[in-house]
């Protein structure tokens, strides 16, 4: 599966637990809306999955990427230390510059 570069890194930080990578995918401006919160800047995004991370141990496995109302949608399974593990949900991300500008996870 072919992810764009951003995405593909974001993956890859998420499962590696690497919370420093994220200022190679993210713009410094990004916006991620996850579990009814929002975070707003790099250091927010920073500490949100620094914390997710600790708190699920959680891995990404992407299954399918789209397109959707110009954003690009990926369909991944999210396995972890939560009730219900393992989900399928959706990254739904905004990309701009070569750089994630929002992220929604539903």
């Amino acid at each position: 599966m072919h992810l764009p570069p951003a995405i593909d890194l974001y993956v890859k930080a998420e499962n590696a637990g690497d919370v420093e990578s994220l200022s190679q995918c993210f713009a410094p401006d990004a916006v991620v809306r996850d579990e009814a919160r929002t975070y707003e800047g790099l250091a927010a995004i920073k500490r949100w999955k620094a914390e997710t991370k600790k708190k699920y141990q959680h891995t990404v496995e992407p299954l399918a990427v789209g397109q959707r109302i110009g954003k690009t949608v990926l369909k991944a399974k999210l396995a972890g230390n939560f009730p219900g593990s393992p989900v399928t949900l959706e990254f739904s991300f905004a990309l701009e510059d070569g750089k994630i500008v929002s992220l929604e996870i539903h």
